[in-house]
């Protein structure tokens, strides 16, 4: 028996991408990647999906108006 880790990638408005820390958490990945697109804070995450030889989460951000 072979066990093979998956590795975990993000998508975000049609971009990939990297895992900044395999040991970070989902919620901690989301907040690493807020400092550069703030509207993650709201974003729903969706996943994980299987895809090939990764694991895919994806960042949805919130519809939604202000006011």
């Amino acid at each position: 028996m072979k066990i093979n880790l998956l590795e975990r990638e993000f998508i975000y408005h049609g971009s990939t991408l990297a895992d900044p820390n395999p040991t970070f958490s989902i919620e901690e990945v989301r907040s690493f990647y807020a400092a550069q697109f703030p509207e993650l804070t709201n974003a729903a995450i969706t996943g994980p999906e299987t895809v090939g030889d990764r694991l895919r989460y994806t960042f949805e951000r919130a519809i939604g108006s202000k006011g």
